[in-house]
């Protein structure tokens, strides 16, 4: 799986959990850039994103995350 197609799948998954059709993420994209991105939207877009991967992240790997960019390369990294 390349990077683009995780992209474009983690966009699908960050509208649904946002219910925001108009968000647009890339590698830089951390909560700040989205709005209602606090502690508990990001349960819920972790538990989404694993599911949607067919993954589970480790606790360390959550709270290490800076960006959209580094959950990418998790994903990448253990491919499907």
């Amino acid at each position: 799986m390349n990077k683009n197609d995780i992209v474009k799948r983690l966009t699908e998954v960050f509208r649904d959990v946002f219910d925001d059709d108009s968000i647009v993420i890339n590698e830089n994209t951390t909560s700040a850039d989205i709005e209602d991105w606090d502690s508990i939207e990001h349960i819920n877009l972790i538990g989404a994103v694993e599911d949607e991967f067919g993954m589970r992240f480790k606790m360390k790997e959550v709270s290490g995350m800076k960006n959209v960019g580094e959950m990418i390369g998790i994903i990448a990294e253990r491919g499907e």
